[in-house]
């Protein structure tokens, strides 16, 4: 999934402002840094999501018949793959 700049720092200023109102988290650093490395998290996170993504259509894409994007084929197919991969992440 793509996701904006501005929409990726809104996250991780959320994630930072849940942080500090929560009793259990107590931070080391300033508020500034922890939003930095949220930030940091969640583009992680959506490239590895990319990846697996990409991973997963390529596979369709490589079966000898050709198989429409949005039939019910092509999403079983998708899912098994998307799940294959993440399961390669240990997730």
């Amino acid at each position: 999934m793509r996701i904006s700049r501005d929409k990726l720092n809104k996250l991780a200023h959320v994630v930072a402002d849940t942080l500090a109102e929560t009793d259990e988290a107590e931070f080391q650093e300033d508020r500034n840094t922890i939003r930095q490395e949220a930030r940091k998290a969640l583009e992680h996170l959506l490239n590895e999501e990319l990846r697996i993504d990409k991973a997963a259509r390529q596979k369709i894409e490589s079966q000898r018949k050709v198989i429409l994007e949005g039939s019910q084929e092509w999403d079983i197919l998708y899912r098994k793959y998307y799940t294959d991969e993440v399961k390669k992440l240990g997730i």
